[in-house]
Formats: structure tokens, C-alpha cells, sequence
């Protein structure tokens, strides 16, 4: 989602200025590659780049190709063989052994419906979306680019003749999943990037001390929205924490109140205040199904929790303890401020995607999760 976020400023600030942009999107992947579907970069007329589309090898020819699709005013598709560093057409010698096909798409600023306003649309709500874009390897063939935004209350279909993917939105959806499809669009044979996006991480974060700026940092180069609050007045300010999206004053009675919660929250609580951290998390596990609460500080703080709740007459179950991340963050050995946001961003990120945190190491499959098509099995 940061991505997008940041491409969407850099399309204003261009736009603002009269400068005419063009979007590339990684829309398939054979093999391996440093960034899969759904990978964007705006590019300007100016040369800068925003987004990513490759580790940095791509980006000089992906340069030219998206200057040659402004100039044209015309959709391109480009196919880059990484397979093979002795590639004269485009010698980026990546070494990835993979072929990543990427779609130009320039930007008409007039068009209340091209690329980047449809991506507008996919920030402008916290909820699951799919993005669609239409492509074809078929050389020479139309490439209709990015076409639709769908949510579960209901399509916008941007393009006409589209409603035979109406079930593959919906499977898309809940699957959680990103996957290509075959398909017969204006009698051409086609292929639809069906694209499953998530709302960015929502941090809140109960504590306003210096070792929450760290961790308000990294979080916030990640694009997470982060919420500082606590009781303090003097800590909890825009001052304090100028990247911060929320700032809140509130006992810890109230922590919660106004309080959107939704399956990318995460809590961390950290205000070195026993009773204020004791108070919400009793709240979070009567009131929400946050999958994270993270509580900072060692074992024997959590156990003391745990038997006080008791004692006030709520049981800590087995289901609540798989929420409970306490000590919280990865075992990598934190000791200072910085260290100690580190690993609670690297575990919160895991239990994002699932994983374990372990090291790359020891992974026997490949590092990213492959985007089937049709014919994968």
C-alpha cells in the first residue's frame, strides 16, 4: 500500500506541475524475479521514479520504454529475460532466471478513470479491494491496462464487458490471493492480472515515551497508519511524533473509544504504566479480535497480568494467549530503543503474512509466493 500511496503523491505533485507521466506494472512472472505482480512505478517525463518494478536493474530501460509510451500516448508491453545475463536487448544482467513482463500505461490526466485515479480509489477506504489489468503477450495486440476496482459492495466496472470476471473478483476476494486468468476480451485472447490488495497496517500504539519514536519511524517507512495515545498530555503531541497519522489523549478507560479495529490492526502496549496496559488490554480482549497485542517488558509482566485479570474474574484463555505477543517482538537480540522497534515491526510483519521469522536461510521453497494462472496446477 505504500507503494501506491507514494506513486499517488508523485502523480499530484507531477500532475500540479504540468509534467505527464506514465505508470509501469509488472503484470506476470516466469521463474524467479525481484518483485512480482502487482509491483508499480510512476515515471515522469522528467526522469524521476516512484515505486519499484525490479531491484534496480530494470529501471534505465523501463525509463525509456515509459518515455517512448508517453510520447506515443499508446499502452506497451515490454518482456524482459532475466534468464540470461548475455540478454544484448536489454543487458540488465539480472541474474534472477526469470522473464517479468511489465505494461506502460501513459497517464491523460483528463481521464477521471486512468490508472492512477483508480488507484485513488483503492485508498480511499480501509477494506480489501482487486485490481484488475487487462494484457497480452500476443505481439501487436491491444493492451488495455488497468480497468477496474472491485469491493465487496459491489463492481465498478470501469470498462464495459467485463462482467463475465464478476466471479473471479469474488473468489479473489476470498481467497486473499492474486492470480492471473486467460481470457477472450474484444475476440482477442487476453490476460486479466487479477490483483488482491489490503488496506495498509494500522498500528496503535498505547504509550507516548521516547522508545515509541523509533518505533513510530520504522512503522511509518513502512507505510503503516500509526496511532500514538496515552494519558500524558505533555507526551502524547504531534510534536513528539510528527509521523504519526492519530494523535490521543485518553485514560486508558477510554483508549479505545472512536477506535476503527479490523483485521490489519495491530496494538502494542508500552506506556511503562502497569495498570494503563493492564486496563487496555483487558478492553482489547473483551472488545476486539485484534490478532496482535503485542504488551513490552519481560515474561513475569505478562504472567502478573494474566493472574490479576484473574483475580478481577476474567480468564486469560488459550484462544486470548494466541493474540498475546509477550515479550513482544522477534528474538533477535534487542537491547536498545531502536533494536527493540526493529523486532517488533519484523514480528508483526510475520504474523501478517504467516510466517515464522525465521531466517531466509533455512526456507527450502522459494522467497515469494508465486502468482498462479490458469494453467498452473
Amino acid at each position: 500500500m505504500k507503494e501506491i500511496n507514494d506513486i499517488i503523491r508523485a502523480y499530484r505533485k507531477a500532475e500540479a506541475e504540468g509534467i505527464k507521466t506514465a505508470l509501469a506494472t509488472v503484470v506476470k512472472v516466469t521463474g524467479s524475479s525481484y518483485r512480482q505482480p502487482g509491483a508499480r512505478m510512476l515515471v515522469t517525463e522528467d526522469g524521476q521514479l516512484t515505486g519499484a518494478i525490479s531491484g534496480g536493474c530494470l529501471e534505465g530501460d523501463a525509463l525509456k520504454k515509459a518515455l517512448l509510451a508517453i510520447q506515443q500516448q499508446q499502452n506497451k508491453l515490454v518482456t524482459y529475460d532475466t534468464s540470461n545475463d548475455e540478454d544484448a536487448d536489454f543487458g540488465v544482467q539480472l541474474g534472477c532466471n526469470g522473464i517479468v513482463h511489465i505494461l506502460f500505461e501513459p497517464i491523460n490526466s483528463a481521464d477521471e478513470h486512468n490508472p492512477v485515479k483508480i488507484l485513488e480509489k483503492v485508498v480511499d477506504r480501509r477494506e480489501d479491494a482487486v485490481l484488475v489489468c487487462l494484457f497480452s503477450l500476443t505481439r501487436g495486440s491491444a493492451q488495455p491496462g488497468t480497468v477496474l476496482l472491485y469491493r465487496k459492495d459491489g463492481q465498478n466496472a470501469l470498462r464495459a464487458g467485463l462482467d463475465f470476471l464478476s466471479n473471479d473478483l469474488y473468489k479473489t476476494l476470498e481467497n486473499k490471493a492474486t492470480y492471473i486468468k486467460n481470457i477472450i476480451y474484444e475476440g482477442e485472447n487476453s490476460e486479466a492480472l487479477i490483483e488482491y490488495i489490503v488496506p495498509a497496517v494500522s498500528l496503535i500504539i498505547a504509550g507516548a515515551g521516547n522508545d515509541v519514536k523509533p518505533l513510530t519511524e520504522i512503522a511509518s517507512v513502512l507505510g503503516w497508519e500509526v496511532t500514538v495515545g496515552e494519558g500524558r498530555p505533555a507526551h502524547a503531541t504531534a510534536k513528539r511524533f510528527p509521523l504519526a497519522k492519530t494523535i490521543k489523549v485518553s485514560a486508558a478507560e477510554e483508549f479505545l473509544n472512536d477506535t476503527v479495529i479490523d483485521e490489519y490492526t495491530f496494538f502494542v502496549l508500552m506506556t511503562h504504566n502497569y495498570r494503563y496496559d493492564l486496563t487496555v488490554l483487558k478492553d482489547l480482549l473483551i472488545h476486539s479480535n485484534s490478532c496482535y497485542i503485542g504488551i513490552l517488558g519481560p515474561k513475569t509482566k505478562l504472567n502478573r497480568m494474566i493472574d490479576d485479570l484473574a483475580a478481577e474474574g476474567f480468564n486469560v484463555t488459550p484462544q486470548h494467549l494466541e493474540r498475546i505477543h509477550g515479550p513482544v517482538g522477534l528474538d533477535i537480540g534487542a537491547e536498545t530503543s531502536e533494536e527493540i522497534a526493529l523486532s517488533i515491526v519484523s514480528e508483526i510483519k510475520a504474523v501478517l503474512e504467516g510466517r515464522k521469522g525465521s531466517s531466509l536461510k533455512y526456507k527450502t521453497d522459494k522467497i515469494h509466493n508465486a502468482v498462479h494462472g490458469d494453467g498452473d496446477k
